[in-house]
């Protein structure tokens, strides 16, 4: 198992405070990239929920921020991102896109999220390690 899934699993278990999607994917890695807890819940406050207008998956752009906060910025590997992400789920990125899609299936809003969630927090530990930054 990897720590950062797990506190991953912990933050999204947790009712109150809610952790939105973006900084449940943005706290795990934190302390690894020198931010304080307060510093991650603040700076990823405004992006869950799709930035809070069902734009781009708060999870996605969480993960963004953690690729950034190691150095990972270059086009091709935040391409592959993305990639992998719309491959994942027809080619949907927007939280609007992936609820509706997710109720078209019957599913739950929470469940959904999570799992957007823990995606995202492996995809990006597996690129972190791939390139030697944890």
């Amino acid at each position: 198992m990897s720590k950062y899934l797990d506190r991953a699993r912990e933050l999204r278990a947790i009712v109150t405070p809610h952790y939105n999607c973006a900084q449940s994917v943005v706290l795990p890695f934190a302390p690894d990239a020198g931010l304080t807890e307060e510093q991650a819940l603040r700076f990823a406050a405004n992006f869950g929920g799709g930035m809070k207008m069902a734009s781009i998956c708060g999870a996605i752009t969480g993960g963004l921020m953690v690729l950034g906060l190691f150095g990972v910025d270059d086009p091709r590997t935040i391409g592959a991102y993305y990639r992998t992400l719309r491959e994942r789920h027809s080619n949907f990125l927007d939280c609007a896109n992936l609820l509706r899609m997710n109720k078209e299936q019957g599913r739950e809003k929470k469940p959904h999220c999570d799992s957007m969630v823990f995606e995202c927090v492996t995809l990006v530990e597996s690129i972190l390690r791939e390139q030697g930054k944890i």
